[in-house]
């Protein structure tokens, strides 16, 4: 059995988080329920960005840039369909909130 938290389970605090935290989460895509990919989206100032979870050789987790930087809408939505066409266990998620990459951090990377 694995120490780490099914995709689903982060996914779904990481919403809840925001949400409640008067930011907006939205799960725009679903992926594997136990151990997709996570593409975080997040709308700061007017900029997009996105951000990964991405697991390295020694088993840590961290949050990579990911996609076009300081795109527009319609670009990162190509990206990240293109992306899903690849691998459809990938879940993208939707964050409005400030300080968005510390809730993505704190919510589903683990320690």
């Amino acid at each position: 059995m694995s120490g780490r938290l099914p995709t689903h389970l982060a996914v779904g605090a990481l919403v809840r988080r925001v949400n409640d935290a008067g930011g907006f989460a939205v799960v725009r895509a679903r992926g594997e329920a136990q151990s997709g990919a996570i593409l975080v989206v997040i709308e700061d100032d007017g900029r997009i960005r996105a951000l990964e979870r991405f697991r390295d050789l020694d088993d840590r987790e961290t949050l990579v840039p990911a996609g076009p930087s300081d795109s527009d809408g319609a670009a990162m939505d190509d990206y990240w369909r293109k992306r899903r066409v690849s691998d459809p266990d990938l879940w993208v998620i939707e964050l409005m909130i400030p300080q968005a990459e510390r809730f993505v951090a704190e919510t589903i990377l683990v320690c």
